[in-house]
C-alpha cells in the first residue's frame, strides 16, 4: 500500500504541470516495472497536445517536463525543402493562414494519397513565409483551453525540435528521445521534395544515426522504412505504423497482412517495432466497450518487434464507453485506468496527448494495489 501511495503522490505533482505556463517541474521518477522487462515508454504525441496546440516547441517542451521519454514531431516539407513539424501538409486547421489575406491565393485542391484535399499546403510556402504564421488549436471544441495559446507559437523546423531536445536533456538531466514520422513520403517524393535525405542528414548531424540512439523513425509506408534501412543506411530504429483498416498508400499489401506472424517476421528484417492503432491491441465490442486483447503483442514480440500503439487521449469521446465519466464528450474520463489496462498487455510504450497521464499510468501499472 505504501508503494501505491508514493506513486500517487508523484503522479499528483506531474498532473499539476498543465496549470503552469512553461512548467518548470523536476523530471518524473523512473517507473516501477517487472524484473527483466524495460519500463514502457511514454511518447508525447505531437508533444503535450492535450494542453498546448500540437507540433509547437511549447507542446514538445511541456511533454518532456511532464516526464515523457520521447517527443513526436510529424515531418512535412516546405517549398524550399526544409522539414517542419505539422501533422499534415495541409495547414488550414493548425495555423492562422486562413486569416492572412496575403496568402488567400495559395488556397487550392490537391490529390493527397488518392484523396482530394482543399486548403493551404506547406509545400507552397517557403520556410520564411511559414514562419510568419502562428499555430492554432486543431480541435478547439474539444480542447477549448488550448485556444488560449492560439497565435503565440511558430511552426517549428525539425532542426529546432532537435535543438530543443538537446537543451531539455541537459536541463532535465535525462536524455529526451525524438520520434519523428515521415508524413506522406510518396506524395512528397512526387513533388521533388523527398523527406528521407534531409531527415537522415539531420539525425546524423545530431549523432542519432545509431541503433542505440534515443530516436525512432516511424512511417505508415513500409517501403519508406525499407528504403531508409537499405538505401539510406539509416541505423536509428524504425517503426511501422499501422491502421485497423486499409493499407499503405500504393502498396498492394494491407496492414492486416503485414501483421500476420509471417508478415511481422518479414518486417523485422528492416524494422524494429510496430505502432498499431490501439484498437488492434484491444478491440472494442459492438457496444463500444473495451474487449479482449488480441495476439498482436505476443506475435510481434515473437518476431523481435517492439509494440507502441497510438493514440491515448483523456477526453470521453476518445475513450471506450466503459471508461467514460458523465456525458460531456470533452470531459475527462478514466484515462489512467484505460492506459493501465493496455500497459498490462505487455506493450513497450504508448503515444499519449497527455504525457502526465501516461507517466502516472506507467507508475501504477505494475504496483500492487
Amino acid at each position: 500500500m505504501a508503494d501505491r501511495r508514493q506513486v500517487l503522490r508523484i503522479g499528483a505533482l506531474a498532473a499539476g504541470a498543465p496549470a503552469v505556463l512553461g512548467a518548470t517541474g523536476a523530471p518524473a521518477e523512473a517507473a516501477p516495472h517487472r524484473p527483466g522487462r524495460p519500463p514502457s515508454l511514454v511518447i508525447g504525441h505531437r508533444g503535450a497536445s492535450g494542453y498546448r496546440p500540437e507540433h509547437t516547441l511549447a507542446s514538445y517542451e511541456l511533454a518532456a517536463r511532464m516526464g515523457a521519454d520521447y517527443i513526436e514531431p510529424d515531418l512535412v516539407a516546405t517549398k524550399d525543402h526544409v522539414l517542419v513539424a505539422r501533422h499534415e501538409p495541409e495547414i488550414g486547421g493548425t495555423t492562422d493562414v486562413a486569416s492572412r489575406p496575403e496568402f488567400a491565393s495559395r488556397r487550392r485542391t490537391v490529390i493527397l494519397d488518392g484523396v482530394s484535399v482543399t486548403g493551404w499546403f506547406t509545400h507552397d510556402f517557403t520556410l520564411a513565409e511559414l514562419k510568419t504564421l502562428r499555430a492554432t488549436e486543431r480541435i478547439p471544441r474539444v480542447r477549448q483551453h488550448n485556444t488560449l495559446y492560439n497565435g503565440l507559437f511558430e511552426v517549428p523546423t525539425f532542426e529546432e525540435v532537435l535543438q530543443l531536445r538537446e537543451r531539455l536533456s541537459r536541463e532535465l538531466d535525462r536524455e529526451i528521445g525524438v520520434y519523428p514520422e515521415t508524413k506522406h513520403p510518396t506524395y512528397f517524393r512526387g513533388l521533388g521534395l523527398e523527406l528521407e535525405t534531409p531527415l537522415v542528414r539531420a539525425l546524423r548531424r545530431h549523432h542519432l544515426d545509431r541503433h542505440d540512439a534515443k530516436a525512432f523513425v516511424q512511417s505508415f509506408e513500409a517501403h519508406n522504412l525499407e528504403s531508409l534501412h537499405d538505401d539510406y543506411k539509416l541505423r536509428a530504429p524504425l517503426v511501422f505504423l499501422t491502421s485497423a483498416t486499409g493499407g499503405p498508400f500504393g502498396d498492394p499489401k494491407s496492414y492486416a497482412e503485414y501483421l500476420t506472424p509471417a508478415g511481422l517476421r518479414q518486417l523485422a528484417r528492416y524494422a524494429d517495432g510496430i505502432g498499431p492503432d490501439k484498437n488492434q491491441i484491444i478491440p472494442r465490442r459492438a457496444d463500444d466497450t473495451l474487449g479482449t486483447p488480441t495476439a498482436l503483442v505476443r506475435d510481434a514480440h515473437a518476431a523481435g518487434l517492439k509494440v507502441m500503439p497510438y493514440t491515448f487521449r483523456a477526453e470521453n469521446q476518445f475513450l471506450p464507453a466503459d471508461y467514460r465519466i458523465g456525458t460531456d464528450p470533452a470531459a475527462y474520463g478514466r484515462a489512467i485506468d484505460e492506459q493501465v489496462t493496455f500497459l498490462r498487455t505487455g506493450i513497450d510504450g504508448l503515444f499519449t496527448d497527455q504525457a502526465d497521464i501516461g507517466v502516472l499510468a506507467r507508475q501504477l501499472a505494475f504496483v500492487p494495489a
